[in-house]
């Protein structure tokens, strides 16, 4: 049995297209296993990294106060469903040419020095190792082109997760949803092709 982590984390809920083409892919890993154990996180309803949440992890467990302790428990299980997960399959939008502010708030979370990474004589060492990663990446325009150097969202994330030891990472971008609405139409079925090809599943003529 596979252990999938799903991360969604547009501002438009079931209106998102970046979780509507990872659904699908969810239902794809399901079918293929139906033992197959989902945790969903939401990370729209986390809160972003503060001082508090800092000065806490850096408390002796004995010396936290209650509110220390429980932002404490909030971060640890973040990094807890990541460890356990084999797949991390992450509906990422972008906005202002980069990811959400949540989906950076759950990145801080889960960058803990010791735990998900460590620096050695080498360099630093991401430790959240042999996972495989999906970002479903969606996009108002296109950055496959001239534009790409306006794209701050797969490069980042790409940089951060390998830093963690998250190497094994996969992007399905559905683009032009905010130029006409052909085009959006065929940024998605262009985004189905190529989940379709990462999954191995045939596509109908």
């Amino acid at each position: 049995m596979s252990k999938i982590l799903f991360i969604t984390s547009s501002l438009f809920g079931e209106q998102s297209k970046s979780r509507e083409i990872a659904l699908e892919m969810l239902t794809v890993f399901r079918d293929a296993d139906p033992k197959t154990e989902v945790v969903q996180r939401d990370v729209n309803r986390l809160s972003h990294l503060s001082g508090d949440t800092l000065q806490a992890l850096a408390t002796v467990p004995e010396n936290r106060n209650e509110r220390q302790a429980e932002l404490v428990r909030l971060a640890d299980r973040l990094i807890e469903e990541v460890e356990a997960a084999d797949t991390i399959l992450i509906a990422a939008p972008m906005y202002n040419f980069s990811i959400s502010s949540p989906l950076k708030a759950w990145i801080d979370h889960l960058a803990r020095a010791g735990r998900t990474f460590r620096y050695t004589a080498a360099g630093p060492e991401g430790l959240l190792k042999g996972k495989k990663v999906f970002v479903v990446a969606s996009r108002g325009g296109s950055y496959s082109g001239a534009a790409k150097a306006m794209d701050f969202q797969e490069p980042y994330l790409r940089a951060m997760f390998g830093f963690l030891g998250l190497t094994d990472l996969s992007f399905i971008h559905v683009e032009s949803q905010n130029i006409s609405p052909d085009a959006a139409k065929e940024g998605m079925a262009a985004a189905r092709r190529k989940m379709n090809a990462l999954v191995a599943v045939p596509v109908a003529a």
